[in-house]
């Protein structure tokens, strides 16, 4: 058996059905809304650096599943990321780390 991370494609039709139907979920979804958006931006830099999972983790000296592993838990509620790692991912991906308070 292999140890390797291999995500599962999100279908959005099928999200966007689910968050259509259940007024809970939706409230949820939106309320974890800057986490997906980050999530969202940690790919996108990985990607538009040319650099799988497993690349980017050797960049920084983790391995593979550690770069899954993150851009799977700044979803869950209990997860918990360090500002080390978010910058090691950053610089991997030839970015910089950039975190702002912004009034609301």
């Amino acid at each position: 058996m292999s140890d390797e991370y291999k995500p599962v494609k999100a279908n959005k039709g099928w999200i966007a059905k689910q968050l259509a139907n259940n007024p809970s979920l939706r409230r949820e979804y939106e309320a974890r809304g800057e986490e997906y958006s980050l999530i969202d931006e940690l790919i996108r830099a990985r990607k538009d650096a040319g650099l799988t999972q497993r690349e980017l983790a050797e960049r920084i000296g983790k391995k593979q599943s550690s770069v899954g592993r993150l851009e799977s838990t700044l979803a869950d509620p209990n997860g918990s990321v360090s500002l080390a790692f978010l910058r090691k991912y950053a610089a991997a991906c030839g970015k910089r780390l950039d975190i702002k308070m912004l009034d609301v």
